[in-house]
């Protein structure tokens, strides 16, 4: 067999370019204790999310066959309480884990989408087109994030849908100047001039070599969008903007505030719902921060 033979073809060297790229990002992640702190409490999260059906079941939100009274304390038979309709609250955060995380997941990926094709757009065309796409930009910019979604939320029908484009439509902006950036800096390097000299159009340039560029920065920019999509989710149904018939940690706090828990003193219809939510947004921003460290290391992120 001849050595030219025994060498392998273009597609298995660069999959082992990607699984050696993968073994040196984990490698270089694991000295940071945050991001694995982190990393770990989000694997709790989609365990107890993904096994919710099973562990709780669909039939915890149904009202009519609650199996409590309404607002009983803590106890062994309800260890986080009932709601004021008698439901078991620690299946209702349970349940309510699936539909925040994927709402909070949702709505990022398509912020960060939105945010990367504007940005990328406004960075390779320079001129008028770039302009006006940076205007646009900046007028999202400087609009209240909240009050947007709170506007689009509103007239558009009640539900999950809704929520997830009302989020990823207004807050998209920081993530468009941070790849217009990026990309104005790949664009400057030599190999741009002289793909564009071997005939590279627009789309090749995009597509082949400025987005693999930009997606370390891309992918930094979803973990810590994540945390902002779930703590607005939880804004929107907390005012009572979101799916009435879903179950959310938005949700039950809006619950709460409606059946006076915070005048009446009942804190375990507050406090579990707002834990999760606090623990899942902080768990997100840390393993964001140490892919931002390992992507981009002259951040000098602490670890």
């Amino acid at each position: 067999m001849s050595t030219e033979a025994a060498q392998p073809g273009p597609r298995a060297l660069a999959r082992q370019r990607r699984r050696r790229s993968a073994a040196r990002f984990w490698q270089q992640y694991r000295t940071h204790r945050a991001g694995l702190l982190g990393l770990a409490a989000l694997v709790l999260f989609a365990l107890v999310a993904l096994t919710a059906p099973l562990t709780v079941g669909s039939g915890v939100s149904g009202v009519t066959d609650a199996p409590g009274r309404p607002l009983e304390a803590p106890s062994g038979r309800f260890p986080l309480g009932t709601d004021r309709f008698g439901r078991d609250l620690l299946g209702l955060v349970v349940w309510g884990s699936r539909v925040s995380l994927l709402v909070g997941l949702l709505a990022a990926v398509l912020s960060v989408a939105i945010g990367a094709v504007v940005g990328i757009s406004a960075g390779h065309f320079r001129g008028a087109y770039g302009t006006v796409l940076m205007r646009i930009t900046d007028w999202f910019l400087v609009m209240p994030t909240l009050v947007l979604a709170i506007a689009l939320a509103t007239v558009m029908s009640r539900s999950l849908g809704t929520v997830v484009l009302a989020i990823g439509v207004t807050s998209w902006p920081t993530t468009a100047r941070l790849v217009r950036a990026q990309t104005l800096a790949v664009e400057s390097r030599p190999y741009i001039e002289r793909a564009r000299a071997l005939g590279g159009g627009h789309w090749h340039v995009m597509t082949r070599h400025v987005l693999p560029n930009v997606m370390p920065l891309v992918l930094a920019q979803t973990t810590l969008m994540v945390s902002s999509s779930i703590l607005a989710e939880a804004t929107l149904a907390f005012l009572g903007l979101g799916d009435p018939t879903v179950v959310s940690w938005g949700g039950l706090l809006q619950d709460a505030r409606e059946a006076g828990a915070v005048s009446a003193g009942d804190w375990w219809y507050l406090v579990p719902p707002g834990i999760a939510i606090a623990v899942v947004a902080l768990a997100f921003t840390l393993c964001g921060r140490a892919v931002e460290s390992v992507l981009n290391p002259r951040l000098g992120v602490t670890r």
